[in-house]
């Protein structure tokens, strides 16, 4: 089965035979070796010099971890949203009581970072902003750089959903001023689901130490304690810490700029080859994602029945599209690993398929 959905990704053979180990004492020397180990390495990929902390959950945990341990109930928030998972980081901070102010953009548009820029000038009382770094239900990667550069101007905090970009799109954590930074196991990481990695800035600690929404698994605080010596709060999922580690050596072996290098040349093709079977992208083709594509549904196709078809007689699995791009818009996602074969297996499917799925409407 060609899996090309934007998470969970398909693993390397040597990440699945890692995660096959033997169970070991997750209070142990082992496991504290295992932990400074992939700590060390996850830094050098976020380019940063702040603290980088590990929970058990999925990448949306890592999301509600980022705002409990920075916001406080009637804090003000400015989220920038531009797409589904943007809307998310948004409730997530309303369910804890942020009063969120939405700065939103057409889905399939960036983010204007002069938009964010006037947004912090008009309003003082803002003390966070909430950015998705590559929106995958858009297949458009924002301009961090300039919306960090925004946000630091006018000293406030940085929270950023970099699930399905970090470990595939380059994200100088803190050139760009980024405060807190989330990713997922399940995504560019080319492991299973089961980790969040949340890096958080030496000036974020402050606001951690100051806020007062409820947190206990998601403690940032009790987290560093813990990681400090080795260990976590509480218990760890042990083999995908195995997975992770050896899709680190994968890395490490490739280059971490090779890596991004990779990705680049694949989203390239896998766009080409969208235009190439007459296909129209859905966003601005200027920040299309290197890790997902979103693609307009053809006139008069269903794209339900379309990747039903895929999948039972090519064995190819894409993504639909989420909330109101359901049924507009469909997406591979190109991101872990994943190289131009993998999508040639698509473009091979999709020329087959589209034309019967065309002839029903």
């Amino acid at each position: 089965m060609n899996l090309r959905i934007p998470g969970p990704t398909p693993c390397p053979p040597e990440v699945l035979e890692a995660m096959g180990r033997q169970m070991i004492n997750h209070r142990g020397p082992e496991f504290r070796a295992l932990l400074v180990n992939v700590l060390s390495r996850i830094k050098k990929i976020y380019q940063t010099e702040g603290e980088v902390l590990i929970f058990t959950c999925s990448g949306t945990g890592g999301m509600e971890a980022a705002i409990v341990n920075t916001m406080s109930p009637g804090d003000h928030v400015l989220s920038v949203t531009n797409g589904s998972f943007g809307d998310r980081f948004a409730r997530i901070a309303t369910e804890f009581g942020g009063q969120v102010i939405k700065l939103s953009f057409e889905w399939g548009d960036p983010v204007d970072h002069q938009a964010v820029s006037k947004a912090l000038k008009d309003d003082p009382s803002i003390k966070l902003v909430l950015v998705t770094h590559n929106e995958t239900s858009t297949g458009v990667t924002n301009d961090l750089e300039a919306v960090g550069a925004a946000v630091r101007e006018q000293g406030r905090l940085l929270l950023v959903d970099a699930v399905s970009s970090l470990g595939a799109i380059d994200l100088p954590m803190d050139e760009w001023g980024c405060d807190v930074v989330v990713t997922g196991s399940q995504k560019s990481w080319m492991v299973p689901p089961g980790l969040a990695m949340v890096a958080v800035s030496k000036r974020a600690w402050k606001a951690v130490e100051e806020a007062s929404s409820p947190r206990f698994y998601w403690d940032f605080r009790s987290m560093k304690r813990f990681q400090d010596n080795g260990e976590t709060p509480f218990t760890p999922a042990i083999s995908v810490y195995f997975a992770l580690a050896a899709a680190l050596d994968a890395m490490e072996k490739e280059g971490f700029a090779n890596v991004v290098a990779r990705h680049a040349r694949v989203g390239a093709y896998t766009r080409n080859m969208v235009k190439g079977l007459g296909l129209s992208l859905f966003p601005n083709e200027d920040y299309a994602s290197n890790t997902v594509t979103a693609i307009r549904a053809p006139e008069g196709v269903d794209v339900k029945s379309l990747l039903r078809t895929l999948r039972e007689q090519h064995e190819v699995v894409l993504a639909g599209g989420q909330g109101k791009l359901d049924g507009r818009i469909f997406r591979v996602g190109h991101l872990g690993y994943v190289s131009e074969a993998d999508i040639d297996v698509v473009r091979e499917a999709l020329r087959a398929v589209l034309p019967l799925e065309a002839s029903k409407g």
